[in-house]
């Protein structure tokens, strides 16, 4: 579920904070669900993470990029997906602040990755034609510099595709929040992994804009014909701006 979380390094407890969290303490808390993180990202979403990869996947191949960048990259899911979909890419990169999940990435056969903070990119401006996060927007600690960031290194013209949670359809808001907050938690638990971990997750979305708010920053950023797709009951929504030429 998630792919990159922040936490101040003051903090003692990854939850002493509601929001976003600083890189280095969001690295550690992604260092803690790594050995689990896949496993627990397939069963806690009954499967369905995969497929929302995929729509990621097919929209960024309408645009035949020929360098990519793939922010919060986590266990390098999408970008493997986006390297098996996209045969002509020339380059693809992913960042993480996480060196345990970069790892998990590299045992996956991705070669082109580097622990990074993705409010300071290490690349020069206009290096992508498409930059993608999936799942790590809402951990940023300054979505306008992240946005900021995106714009500086995508070329004129190139698109940003954000895969993020979102706030569902009214009807299936309470069940979906009972389990974020209830179930799922105690589910990661069981399963080896630090309960914290997925406190955090259930409050960094029920604190993440909803879909339409998120396009609205998204323009108030300076990104171009914003659009987006809400997907599974609005549960997450698919976002995609260009950078003006």
């Amino acid at each position: 579920m998630p792919s990159s979380l922040p936490a101040s390094p003051q903090s003692s407890s990854p939850l002493e904070q509601s929001g976003p969290k600083a890189a280095g303490a969001m690295g550690e808390l992604f260092n803690s669900v790594a050995p689990r993180y896949d496993f627990l990202n397939h069963l806690l979403s009954c499967g369905i993470d995969r497929w929302w990869r995929k729509r990621v996947a097919a929209a960024v191949v309408r645009r035949r990029p020929k360098r990519l960048l793939d922010l919060a990259t986590g266990s390098g899911d999408l970008l493997r997906l986006l390297e098996r979909r996209l045969p002509s890419l020339e380059e693809a990169w992913g960042i993480d602040v996480s060196p345990s999940m970069l790892a998990m990435a590299r045992m996956k056969g991705l070669c082109r990755l580097l622990q990074a903070d993705a409010l300071a990119l290490p690349f020069q401006e206009g290096s992508f034609d498409v930059v993608t996060v999936a799942f790590g927007l809402r951990n940023f600690a300054d979505r306008a510099r992240g946005f900021a960031e995106m714009q500086r290194v995508l070329r004129p013209g190139g698109t940003a595709f954000i895969l993020e949670f979102s706030r569902p359809w009214s009807w299936l808001a309470p069940a979906y929040f009972f389990y974020l907050e209830d179930l799922l938690p105690e589910i990661a638990r069981l399963c080896g992994a630090p309960r914290e971990a997925y406190q955090y997750l259930a409050s960094s979305i029920a604190a993440f804009p909803q879909a339409k708010e998120l396009a609205q920053e998204m323009e108030r950023a300076g990104f171009r014909s914003v659009r987006f797709q809400r997907l599974t009951g609005g549960v997450v929504a698919l976002h995609e701006g260009e950078k003006p030429f």
